[in-house]
C-alpha cells in the first residue's frame, strides 16, 4: 500500500524541456561522466526505442534558441556532463554549451539507431575515445539509469544507479498496486493529504502557470493560447470556463514546446501531462466559490487518475496521453472540485475517453499546443456534462460499464490495438526528415 504523498512524489516532478530529448541528454551525460576525457571522442552510438525516437525527433530543446534534433540532444548531454541534475539537466544549456554541442554534431561521429524491437522507454548510449569507453542505459522511465559500464566492465556501485534504481523500482510496484484499485479508492486517498502535500501541489501550479503566462505574453511556438485570447478580445468568441482552460493549457504548451527555459511540473513522467493535469483545474477555480485546499485536492486526484490510466497505457504510446490520461485526470479533478459524486467523477472520465480516444501521438512538437487546447477544453466540458447527467453509455464503443473498465480499455487500445498505427506514424515522420 502506498500513501498519497508517496504517489505524488513518484509521479510528479519538475522537468525542463520535453522529457524525451531531456532523457537522451541525461543518458549521454551519464555515459560521459564516466570518462576522464571527452575531448578526444572517436564515436558515439545511441539506440532508442520507437516511441522515444518519435517524441524526441522534432521538438525544440531548451537553451538552443528553438533548435531540435536527436544528435543535438546527445551532444548537449555529453557537453553538460552533469547527470546529477536528472530531468533538469538542460538548465545548464546556454550559448557556450550550444556552440560546443553543435561542433560535436558537425564532427559526424554521432550515430542514432532506431531499435524497433524495444518496447517502453529505452536509451543505450555508448561513447568511445582514444583510450577508454563508457556506456549508459535508461529503461522504463525517463531518468531510470539501469546500467553503467566503463571499458566494458559493469559498474555496480554508483550514486546514479543506487538512487534512481531504488526509486523507479518503487514506481513500478506502486503503479501495479494503483492499477488494482477502484475509483472510490482513488478518491479516498485524498483524505491523507497534509500541509506538505498542499505546498508541493501549489509548487506545481506556480511552475506551470509561469509557463502559461510566458506563452500568453510572448506567443512562442505555434502561439495557440495567445491566438485564442486574441479572438476573445476581438469578440469572435466569448471567454468562459472552457475557453479559459484552453487558453492557459495551450499557452503553457506553446512555451514548453518552443524550448523556453522554464521547467514544467510533470505528471506520470511527462511535462505536457502535467500542464493538462493541473492548469484546467486551476482556471476553473476562478469561476466558482471554493477554498484553495479543495483545489489542491482536485489537482491531487487529477495526478492520481492520470497515473492510474498510464499504468495501463504505458508511458509512451500511439495515443496522446495528454488528451486521454491527463485530460481524463483533469476532468475527474474538475468534477470533484464542483462537488460531484463518484458517479459524476467517473462520468467525466468516460466522457473524455469517448471524446478524445482517437487522438494520436505523432511526436512532441509545437503542434502539441493544439492538442492541449483540445484536452483542456474537453476536461472542463466533460465534467460539466457529467454533472448535468450526460455520461457516455457503456453500450457505446470502448466505454466500459465503469470508469475503471473504460480506462483499462484505453490501455488495451494503446498497448495492443495501435501497434501498426504507431509504426506508421513514425515511418511518416522519418520520411519527412529525409525529404527535407
Amino acid at each position: 500500500m502506498y500513501s498519497v504523498k508517496e504517489i505524488l512524489r513518484m509521479e510528479v516532478a519538475p522537468a525542463l524541456g520535453c522529457t524525451e530529448p531531456v532523457a537522451i541528454a541525461l543518458c549521454s551525460a551519464a555515459a560521459a561522466s564516466l570518462l576522464s576525457d571527452t575531448e578526444n571522442i572517436k564515436s558515439i552510438e545511441v539506440g532508442l526505442d520507437p516511441n522515444l525516437y518519435k517524441n524526441a525527433l522534432a521538438v525544440a530543446i531548451p537553451g538552443t534558441n528553438g533548435k531540435s534534433g536527436l544528435n543535438l540532444a546527445v551532444a548537449l548531454g555529453i557537453i553538460i556532463k552533469n547527470p546529477e541534475l536528472k530531468l533538469e539537466i538542460l538548465s545548464l544549456a546556454d550559448d557556450k554549451v550550444l556552440k560546443a554541442a553543435e561542433e560535436l554534431v558537425k564532427k559526424g561521429i554521432i550515430k542514432v539507431n532506431l531499435l524497433n524491437d524495444k518496447k517502453g522507454i529505452y536509451i543505450d548510449t555508448k561513447i568511445i575515445t582514444d583510450v577508454e569507453s563508457s556506456r549508459a542505459i535508461i529503461e522504463n522511465y525517463h531518468n531510470n539509469i539501469t546500467a553503467l559500464y566503463k571499458n566494458g566492465e559493469k559498474i555496480v556501485n554508483d550514486s546514479l544507479l543506487s538512487e534512481v534504481k531504488e526509486n523507479k523500482k518503487s514506481i513500478a510496484e506502486m503503479e501495479k498496486w494503483l492499477s488494482s484499485l477502484d475509483l472510490d479508492d482513488l478518491i479516498d486517498l485524498l483524505d491523507d493529504l497534509d500541509e506538505e502535500d498542499y505546498t508541493f501541489i501549489k509548487e506545481g501550479v506556480d511552475t506551470n502557470m509561469a509557463l502559461a503566462e510566458y506563452g500568453l505574453k510572448h506567443g512562442p511556438g505555434l502561439g495557440v493560447g495567445l491566438a485564442i485570447e486574441r479572438m476573445v478580445r476581438q469578440k469572435l468568441i466569448s471567454k468562459d470556463m472552457e475557453t479559459d482552460a484552453r487558453i492557459y493549457t495551450s499557452s503553457a504548451a506553446d512555451a514548453r514546446m518552443s524550448g523556453v527555459s522554464l521547467p514544467a511540473m510533470s505528471s506520470a513522467g511527462s511535462g505536457n501531462h502535467g500542464l493538462t493535469a493541473i492548469l484546467p483545474i486551476w482556471i476553473v477555480k476562478k469561476y466558482v466559490q471554493v477554498n484553495e485546499k479543495e483545489v489542491y485536492k482536485a489537482i491531487a486526484l487529477s495526478h492520481i487518475v492520470t497515473a492510474y490510466i498510464k499504468s495501463f497505457t504505458g508511458r509512451l504510446s500511439a495515443v496522446c496521453g495528454c488528451s486521454i490520461a491527463a485530460g481524463a485526470g483533469a476532468s475527474a479533478g474538475i468534477a470533484y472540485l464542483l462537488g460531484g459524486s463518484q458517479k459524476h467523477i467517473g462520468g467525466a472520465i468516460k466522457n473524455v475517453v469517448q471524446d478524445l480516444a482517437g487522438v494520436i501521438c505523432d511526436g512532441a512538437k509545437a503542434g502539441c499546443s493544439l492538442k492541449l487546447a483540445t484536452a483542456g477544453g474537453s476536461a472542463v466540458r466533460s465534467a460539466l456534462l457529467s454533472l448535468q447527467g450526460i455520461i457516455a453509455q457503456s453500450s457505446d464503443g470502448i466505454i466500459g460499464g465503469t470508469a475503471e473498465d473504460t480506462m483499462k480499455n484505453m490501455g488495451k487500445i494503446s498497448t495492443e490495438g495501435m501497434i501498426d498505427t504507431d509504426r506508421t506514424i513514425l515511418n511518416i515522420m522519418i520520411e519527412k526528415q529525409f525529404n527535407v
